[in-house]
């Protein structure tokens, strides 16, 4: 398959460098280009009431996006990877799969919960795995 345009979403946590790494490496074999995508969850201040709190969540995060995919594109550099970053608005499974169709594939990480923690929390990558429209390729948190 030829992978030359690879979508990276990213959290901006550790347990997502490896999959960074992964999907890095993806594309320096295939000589393709990275999008790393931070989605800003709108579940986490859209139900507040809009105040000075809602805008500092809010800011905190775009900062937080604009650091995550930071990272993605600063390690793209060092091997010399151009990296395309952008943060968007959304629920991130629901963002994602928006977007998946200009993609050759998903690379993205997952902390592998299972049981209850799962059920409550639910999990973005099982959703995109689902439902994608191109190949998706899970890598589980290097611990």
């Amino acid at each position: 398959m030829n992978f030359q345009n690879i979508l990276i979403p990213t959290d901006g946590s550790e347990s997502i460098k490896f999959a960074v790494e992964k999907g890095l490496n993806l594309a320096k074999i295939s000589g393709g280009k990275v999008t790393a995508l931070y989605v800003l969850d709108q579940s986490v201040y859209s139900n507040m009431p809009m105040d000075t709190a809602v805008v500092n969540i809010y800011e905190t995060l775009e900062k937080e996006g604009e650091e995550a995919t930071d990272y993605v594109a600063k390690e793209g550099a060092k091997m010399g990877i151009t990296v395309e970053k952008k943060v968007l608005e959304g629920a991130p499974s629901k963002t994602i799969l928006n977007i998946s169709e200009k993609y050759d594939i998903i690379v993205m990480g997952t902390l592998g919960k299972k049981g209850m923690t799962k059920v409550l929390m639910g999990s973005v990558a099982e959703k995109i795995i689902e439902n994608a429209t191109c190949p998706v390729m899970i890598v589980r948190a290097n611990e």
